[in-house]
């Protein structure tokens, strides 16, 4: 019960800090509303990208042997990789080792053109996935062209040679350019484009994933700054002092940034639904499942802020300092896709880079069984850093 008042007095005092609701709620709407807005649909960049393509296909083709060479020209900026299986082509994908897989089937091609060569997209490459989808297409037609017009011309001489008459080029001009126009005006699907998840995350949603993981980060330098205001004021001794134990305080703390982080996400998420027109994704209790242990994650955060720094100034400058590295490392800034590896690997020991991931992979499908690793690593986060920030306080408490 004591936790919980303390936990109240926290809350109720960042509602009333007009700076901390500007900062923690209406700014981070307004940087999505802008960034989702400015890149929609380049988040992958204009032009030809340098684009490292993964293909895989389980028997050699004609149409497959030629499309590759071509693609090997150093003018189209593509580098092909070779997968030995589908499933080695997923985990590059799934590892953003390439940034657009093709699958390609051993009867790509053939006369009845059932099968369809199968492009993989990922959230930040969607133009290069176009890019791939437009040349492979463009091939398929003039392939298939070329081999219709191929074989009328082998059948027409054919049956002009066994009836012992003169080849009549005219008509067989006629025929071709007949034949050939109504293969281009049939429409044909010679390419499939796919999503790696259920469905494509657009900029928009990608943006409103990023900046609530980063703003939610600020929450642990006003949970370190909550420290420090009280012990100056002396109200932390006063509380001491009383009754309170001082694991009841140290519960109260950590409850009162939680709940005002989980509130800041509530609003922002019904803000960016209702007025930006964000889709969070299919099922909302997967969101603040997500939600609920990224904020435990960050009120964790705010003990560890609290027991590293001196003053509240202190935790000021370098919680501010620390959420813009983690924001730019954690995929906030730009998609983790146009990271190089190195920064990739390192993204993985940020917290917001974890809510980032599971936030998009809800959005694009995910089943809850693709939640559990986000998830249980933002709990280990805070876990630890709650254990951490609990043994520093009681050894500077003592």
């Amino acid at each position: 019960m004591k936790s919980l008042l303390v936990a109240g007095k926290d809350v109720k005092i960042l509602l009333k800090d007009r700076r901390a609701l500007l900062m923690l709620i209406v700014m981070p709407i307004i940087l999505t509303a802008i960034l989702g807005s400015a890149l929609k649909g380049v988040m992958g960049g204009g032009g030809m990208p340098e684009t490292v393509l993964g293909v895989y296909s389980n028997d050699e083709n004609a149409w497959a042997t030629s499309i590759l060479r071509s693609l090997d020209d150093e003018a189209l900026a593509i580098t092909v990789e070779r997968a030995s299986s589908e499933k080695q082509l997923h985990e590059w994908m799934g590892k953003g080792q390439v940034d657009v897989g093709v699958l390609i089937p051993s009867t790509w091609g053939d006369v009845s053109y059932k099968e369809r060569a199968v492009i993989l997209s990922d959230t930040g490459h969607e133009s290069e996935a176009t890019i791939i989808q437009q040349i492979f297409n463009t091939y398929a037609e003039t392939a298939n062209a070329i081999a219709f017009s191929t074989e009328l011309l082998m059948t027409e001489g054919a049956s002009y040679a066994a009836a012992g008459e003169k080849i009549d080029m005219q008509a067989l001009h006629n025929g071709l350019a007949s034949s050939m126009q109504s293969i281009v005006n049939e429409p044909r699907d010679y390419v499939l484009v796919t999503s790696v998840g259920e469905k494509p995350v657009s900029a928009m949603q990608y943006y409103a994933a990023a900046m609530a993981a980063m703003f939610l980060l600020f929450n642990a330098m006003t949970g370190g700054k909550s420290f420090h205001r009280e012990r100056q004021t002396e109200t932390m001794a006063r509380l001491m002092m009383t009754p309170t134990s001082f694991r009841s305080i140290l519960v109260g703390k950590f409850i009162g940034t939680f709940l005002f982080a989980f509130f800041q996400f509530t609003v922002f998420m019904a803000v960016t639904h209702y007025l930006l027109k964000v889709d969070w994704g299919a099922n909302s209790l997967q969101t603040f499942f997500l939600a609920f242990c990224y904020c435990i994650a960050v009120s964790g955060l705010s003990m560890v802020m609290a027991v590293f720094t001196t003053d509240e100034k202190m935790a000021d400058v370098v919680g501010s300092m620390g959420v813009q590295v983690l924001a730019l490392l954690g995929g906030s800034m730009l998609p983790l896709s146009v990271f190089p590896g190195v920064l990739r690997n390192i993204a993985l020991f940020t917290p917001n880079s974890w809510a980032l991931t599971g936030f998009t992979s809800i959005m694009s499908g995910a089943a809850w069984a693709d939640l559990w690793m986000p998830a249980g690593t933002l709990l280990l986060i805070g876990g630890l850093a709650v254990l951490i920030g609990s043994f520093r306080l009681r050894l500077h408490s003592l």
